[in-house]
């Protein structure tokens, strides 16, 4: 696994790069590939609402212009206090790229660092039928 501690101070320092004037909430993410590759992401809001762009989709949108397809983990850090889980519209993008098992790291403001699976957070997320045609 990679270090989390390095992986936390990272996210922390990319909290500032957030664009969040509506919410006032900073999030940074990191989504590490099969080969340890991280690519970062942080939200960025929007006054028209719906078009913002969270944390976690902006790292999955980097991974994705670099050219991969699987996601093994996932870290996540915001300016909140305590540990902060990717939504629900998040937690079904994670899971289009997710390799079995791939784990959620939350990572709260005073070191604290919580772990679930893409399964736990989705349990019954939208899926492809056996059969169907995926691009890796």
């Amino acid at each position: 696994m990679t270090d989390i501690p390095a992986i936390a101070q990272t996210l922390r320092g990319l909290l500032a790069n957030a664009h969040a004037p509506y919410s006032g909430v900073h999030v940074a993410a990191a989504v590490e590939g099969p080969d340890g590759t991280l690519h970062y992401g942080v939200n960025v809001e929007n006054a028209a609402y719906p078009q913002g762009v969270c944390a976690e989709a902006s790292a999955i949108s980097g991974m994705v212009t670099a050219g991969g397809v699987t996601i093994t983990r996932v870290y996540v850090a915001s300016s909140l206090p305590g540990m902060v889980w990717p939504c629900g519209g998040c937690r079904q993008k994670i899971h289009e790229f997710a390799a079995e098992g791939c784990e959620i790291v939350s990572i709260g403001a005073g070191g604290d660092v919580g772990r679930r699976t893409i399964e736990q957070l989705l349990p019954l997320a939208f899926r492809l039928e056996p059969g169907e045609v995926r691009r890796d």
